[in-house]
């Protein structure tokens, strides 16, 4: 008796196909836009009026 089993093994195995399988599925639907990227470009917020007083 080993200290893991092999459905360990599997599962982890069949954990991992599916999470890459995931990814590349949804790697897939970031080229359809332009200048697509991982990380979007950076946006400044609105300036908005002082209301605390």
């Amino acid at each position: 008796m080993g200290l893991f089993k092999a459905d360990l093994y599997r599962s982890f195995a069949v954990g991992f196909a599916l999470g890459a399988a995931a990814l590349l599925a949804t790697a897939g639907s970031w080229a359809d836009t332009p200048k697509s990227g991982v990380i979007p470009a950076a946006e400044a917020a609105p300036i908005a009026i002082d209301q605390t007083r």
